[in-house]
């Protein structure tokens, strides 16, 4: 590939229509969708993605069954166990984005376990977005920075330039290729202040569905766009 995305974010969505039309209950689905996780996140690394976010539990998801609720949880609890020594040989930094303090405790405590020991890590940013909502980022955003403007630490002046560096993660770039899976056509309140500019890209497959082709479809029509931010063609292809 010639252009590259160097930040794809996914929102992986279908895990429980895909167990529902096999006659399985929601919870298969999702153990299903890991072994999504597992293979894109490889795949992405070796394609040299910079930057993989994966929309994995949203704000509005504390919103579902208990039942369901506490079954995710079960199924990150254990993502974290058998992968982390597999993040940290292939050279993945995991970072975290979202209000992690409703986590469970034991969840938490696992995962800045892995952020310390990935640390370091050289290769694929690999975010992971739980208990994690848009409107929820920029509103946190907005926070930290009125209180370090009624500090004199920061000015309405320079709002526009500095506002990205109180997000999560700032050091995360803004999302230049969304994946959506499942057919769904919007974006579900994720990371609006850095999808600003992005490429979206939609798909009928069921997130248990998506293999490592389909993403490579959605790199080479991403690199097929034109990116203009703004500009006129002439300017572009100046």
């Amino acid at each position: 590939m010639e252009s590259l995305p160097r930040h794809v974010a996914i929102i992986m969505d279908g895990n429980g229509r895909w167990a529902k039309r096999r006659g399985l209950p929601r919870i298969f689905g999702h153990r299903e969708g890991v072994k999504a996780v597992k293979r894109i996140v490889r795949h992405a690394s070796a394609c040299g993605i910079e930057y993989l976010s994966l929309f994995a539990f949203s704000t509005e998801n504390w919103l579902r069954p208990a039942e369901e609720i506490n079954a995710l949880m079960k199924i990150l609890s254990e993502f974290i166990d058998k992968e982390l020594k597999n993040i940290i040989n292939e050279n993945i930094k995991l970072t975290v984005s979202g209000r992690t303090d409703m986590l469970p405790a034991n969840v938490v405590a696992k995962l800045d376990n892995a952020l310390y020991l990935s640390g370091s890590n050289t290769g694929l940013n690999l975010n992971l977005c739980l208990s994690y909502g848009g409107r929820h980022e920029i509103i946190d955003a907005a926070v930290q920075f009125a209180r370090d403007y009624s500090n004199n630490k920061a000015k309405i002046e320079t709002a526009d330039k500095i506002f990205k560096n109180y997000l999560y993660n700032p050091e995360i770039p803004d999302v230049d290729l969304l994946i959506r899976t499942s057919g769904e056509k919007r974006i579900s309140n994720f990371m609006l202040w850095r999808l600003a500019y992005a490429e979206l890209y939609f798909t009928q497959t069921l997130w248990p569905g998506f293999f490592e082709d389909e993403f490579d479809l959605a790199l080479e029509e991403y690199a097929a766009r034109i990116r203009r931010f703004g500009k006129t063609d002439e300017q572009i292809h100046k």
